[in-house]
């Protein structure tokens, strides 16, 4: 039966073709804000939905894409994807595309909602919380769904690229809550233009972070030892400048970890070449591989 799940993900793996990379349409974080914010889906097609936030206010939900011949019994690995907007737009529809590859694969996929100005009241300091606040709910609920704890990978794009980065960083930001902290951290990172840098000196953004925002760029707060990190970055970025891509995996590297760099030569903010379609799939696939994550 196991050689037969091997065969059968492997198959996934070559038949899927876009692996854990599908499309997804980033918003114009530059945007103003809409007169009237795009609804917050409560349910999406295919999915489970969990809430890590409950209340009448805001409940935040986690949508859940499990894997054919899925059991309770289960210790499957998992992808759980924050979608990017700038911390202001979003919805986790632009995340289904991750989640339902993970799935495909044999992992569990799991696509986030988390707090955007555009659809709660709040400020970016709310999207840090959510997101920290998500993955310590998918550790304490690995039993139910069928998930290894140990083998969650964390992945996200442009703003949710740093809401990744806050959930494998072990200190609790400052007006966050520790009960809400990561059990453990991610078996992995996948950074999609991750905007890694908020801070006031060196960074952008910092104004959506409330008074005091060097204290939620992450770049500044890396622990000496973070998650394998794969990374990628448009070298023609104009949304995150990839100059902050060569400035984490350097941080990163100068603490001896495993951060795999993918310059994009003209790529802009996100996937937006056509041959990123088909290259980074297979540099997600060799990078889940070394990991063992999957076969």
């Amino acid at each position: 039966m196991r050689a037969a799940y091997f065969k059968n993900l492997l198959a996934a793996l070559a038949l899927t073709g876009a692996t854990l990379t599908a499309q997804e349409k980033l918003p114009d974080e530059r945007a103003p804000l809409a007169a009237q914010p795009p609804a917050t889906p409560t349910s999406l097609p295919g999915a489970e939905t969990h809430f890590y936030r409950t209340g009448a206010s805001a409940p935040m939900r986690l949508f859940v894409f499990k894997p054919a011949g899925w059991t309770a019994q289960d210790k499957r690995p998992a992808l759980i994807h924050f979608f990017g907007g700038g911390f202001t737009h979003g919805v986790p529809t632009q995340a289904v595309g991750w989640a339902k590859n993970a799935a495909q694969l044999g992992l569990i996929g799991i696509a986030a909602d988390y707090r955007v100005k555009e659809r709660f009241p709040t400020d970016a300091t709310a999207c840090v919380a959510d997101a920290r606040a998500a993955v310590r709910w998918l550790q304490e609920h690995a039993a139910e769904l069928g998930l290894d704890p140990a083998k969650l990978v964390v992945s996200g794009s442009s703003a949710g690229g740093h809401l990744a980065l806050w959930t494998a960083i072990t200190a609790t930001p400052l007006s966050g809550d520790p009960a809400e902290a990561p059990l453990q951290k991610p078996a992995a990172l996948i950074l999609m233009s991750p905007a890694c840098d908020s801070s006031v000196a060196t960074g952008q953004r910092a104004e959506r972070f409330g008074p005091n925002p060097d204290a939620y760029s992450p770049q500044q707060h890396l622990d000496a030892k973070m998650p394998p990190t794969l990374l990628f970055h448009g070298d023609a970025d104009t949304i995150v400048p990839f100059k902050y891509a060569v400035a984490l995996d350097e941080k990163l590297r100068a603490t001896d970890n495993d951060c795999e760099f993918v310059p994009m030569p003209g790529g802009g903010h996100g996937f937006t070449l056509p041959e990123w379609k088909d290259q980074a799939p297979k540099r997600i696939k060799a990078f889940l591989q070394r990991q063992k994550l999957i076969p």
